[in-house]
């Protein structure tokens, strides 16, 4: 399944920044976003444009963002659910839907003014994503990383929807203690 381009990076961007937050390995991981130039570097390395404050207020609302996020990923099995939370991300960001075309990405869609707040910007673009997602009929590309020691959320974008680990390599972690134990 191949969403528009905005839909995609704006899902994959939703993820990323929920598994920002403590996950499977706390004492390896940790929080990653917890410095005001680990958000710049997140604000950057996801392409981001438009107003960036980068103070501890902007971070503190990025990484309050993120529960709100995972809850559509734990909510993604009970649709009436999973919509009820999209919903309330739209009406709280104040979403004004608009085409737009920059950047060489054709026409694509922001929900927000570029001078809103940084974390408003995320919430709305990632609730926007959430509705094509759920439009499709596609909630169960919202998926929890399937390692029984991992919280991590993934987009499975996967033509045969087969994705079932996370970025963080669990998928290679488990087959290599699965090979480890065949083996001896």
């Amino acid at each position: 399944m191949t969403f528009a381009h905005d839909t995609d990076v704006a899902l994959r961007t939703a993820a990323a920044l929920v598994n920002t937050g403590v996950g499977a390995f706390p004492d390896e991981q940790g929080d990653t976003l917890a410095t005001l130039e680990a958000l710049h570097e997140f604000y950057v390395g996801w392409g981001w444009t438009g107003r960036f404050d980068g103070d501890a207020a902007e971070l503190e609302q990025v990484r309050r963002l993120r529960d709100r996020l995972r809850g559509v990923w734990v909510r993604a099995e009970d649709e009436a659910a999973a919509v009820e939370a999209v919903n309330e991300l739209l009406r709280d960001g104040r979403a004004l839907p608009q085409l737009v075309d920059h950047d060489d990405y054709g026409w694509h869609i922001h929900a927000t003014d570029a001078d809103a707040p940084f974390a408003r910007r995320v919430q709305v673009e990632a609730a926007m994503a959430f509705v094509d997602v759920i439009r499709a009929g596609e909630l169960s590309r919202l998926r929890v990383c399937a390692a029984d020691d991992c919280d991590d959320v993934l987009v499975d974008l996967s033509r045969n929807r087969s994705r079932r680990y996370c970025d963080g390599g669990c998928g290679n972690r488990l087959a290599a203690a699965a090979y480890r134990s065949r083996q001896g």
